[in-house]
């Protein structure tokens, strides 16, 4: 059996029996280089050569925890979170109870949405925004699968049809650029227009989760007391324009730089030289930031690791070219299959950016050879890429929901994040990628 499937099917299975994500994705990128044909040396060296890859994204990843930390000090999430249990009021079921579950739903979702885009942070909202709002979302009896579910479709699908920020870089500048170095000659209007069939399943699996899957309340343990109308929370002037403008410079310097890096660490300064975070307190913000996105930065640099080895070892092109042998010349069995492929790829992989330079060398003259529209080619190539993206324990789609939602230690990732996202995006996004290949 081919390397690739073997190494990613171990890795889920670990990570279902709760092996942390880390040691699953070191163990199953020595299966997948052993059972390649790399001996346990060369698998290693793969490995380790691979790990400086996912560097960038973990240090990132820390310094946002660290700038997020210092925000949260700063009042100004607390202050958002009490102004929403303020408006829910004392009893579970008063009448605003409902008009609030949908105004918080739609604001994470907006933020969601936002932060591929219009501000361009990613998920650097999560630890900021979510935690302060567990208490809230407890109260209501909101399941958090569900939240999960919202998070991740703001994440994954922005970006699969707005060509704006992360969408711009995915859309444009990695899947059109691969496309058209493979000989597809597509233009930057096609793409979105050709991804937005399977972005509707998308939307489909969002609708689900919210009306089908988790619509019914959820038991969670409420650690803090509910706050009492009478309680009274305010923020000085200057902590809320020193939050305001860390906010800022963190925005521009990010976009200017094109480095979360650097953007987090000017936040995270700001904050340490104004005034409000004291000396001897800022040395404790920065390593608790630090530790709530180091899970996430570990898994990023183990995923490199792992993404590296499988490509030392040829077995992705094997796996893509094999196929041939199946299909024969089934047009519908084709388009599946490329996406099944896809899926695997991403799920071990972890990211649907690093995906498409890996399959678009095979996939472009493979699917113009079996008669497939341009449109159709964009289609499959972007779906089989996005695919896994959702419902992978190594993507930071999943991640990040994990990180926000876990903070009060009552989400699993694997349970409450992974296999949620994974029911609800990726069946839906197979299904409607395929029949955009079959009809565009």
């Amino acid at each position: 059996m081919n390397a690739v499937v073997i190494a990613v099917c171990l890795m889920l299975f670990l990570s279902f029996i709760r092996i942390n994500v880390v040691v699953a994705l070191t163990i199953s990128a020595v299966a997948a280089g052993l059972v390649g044909g790399l001996d346990i040396h060369q698998t290693i060296a793969a490995f380790n050569d691979g790990l400086g890859g996912g560097a960038q994204i973990a240090l990132s990843y820390a310094l946002l925890g660290a700038f997020a930390a210092a925000l949260s000090h700063s009042g100004l999430t607390t202050l958002i979170s009490h102004f929403i249990i303020k408006k829910l009021g004392k009893e579970p079921n008063s009448s605003n109870t409902i008009v609030v579950r949908w105004l918080l739903l739609a604001t994470i979702l907006l933020m969601a949405v936002s932060s591929q885009n219009i501000l361009p942070i990613h998920i650097a909202f999560i630890p900021i925004l979510i935690p302060p709002l567990l208490h809230v979302i407890s109260k209501l009896h909101i399941d958090r699968r569900l939240i999960a579910c919202i998070i991740t479709f703001g994440l994954v699908t922005t970006y699969m049809i707005l060509p704006i920020g992360f969408g711009g870089i995915f859309l444009n500048d990695i899947l059109l650029a691969n496309l058209n170095t493979n000989g597809l000659n597509a233009i930057a209007e096609q793409i979105p227009k050709a991804m937005l069939l399977p972005a509707t399943g998308m939307v489909v699996g969002l609708l689900t989760a919210i009306f089908i899957s988790y619509r019914k309340p959820r038991q969670y343990l409420i650690e803090q007391p509910v706050l009492n109308d009478d309680v009274s929370i305010t923020i000085s002037r200057k902590s809320l324009l020193v939050s305001l403008s860390a906010i800022v410079v963190t925005l521009v310097v990010q976009l200017q730089t094109d480095s979360m890096i650097f953007g987090a660490l000017s936040g995270f300064v700001i904050f340490r030289f104004s005034g409000i975070i004291k000396h001897d307190v800022s040395k404790d913000l920065f390593n608790q930031g630090v530790l709530m996105m180091a899970n996430i930065g570990f898994i990023m640099i183990a995923a490199a690791g792992f993404a590296a080895v499988v490509k030392s070892t040829g077995e992705v092109g094997t796996l893509v070219t094999s196929l041939g042998d199946i299909i024969g010349d089934n047009k519908a069995l084709a388009a599946l299959l490329m996406l099944i492929v896809g899926l695997l790829i991403t799920m071990g992989i972890g990211s649907s950016f690093s995906t498409i330079p890996i399959i678009a060398t095979i996939y472009v003259p493979l699917a113009l050879s079996f008669g497939f529209s341009p449109a159709a080619t964009i289609a499959l190539v972007g779906t089989a890429a996005a695919l896994g993206d959702a419902g992978s324990p190594a993507s930071d789609s999943t991640l990040g929901p994990t990180a926000g939602l876990n903070a009060d230690g009552q989400h699993d990732h694997i349970r409450d994040s992974v296999i949620p996202t994974f029911i609800h995006y990726n069946i839906p996004l197979l299904i409607f990628g395929w029949i955009a290949a079959m009809v565009l």
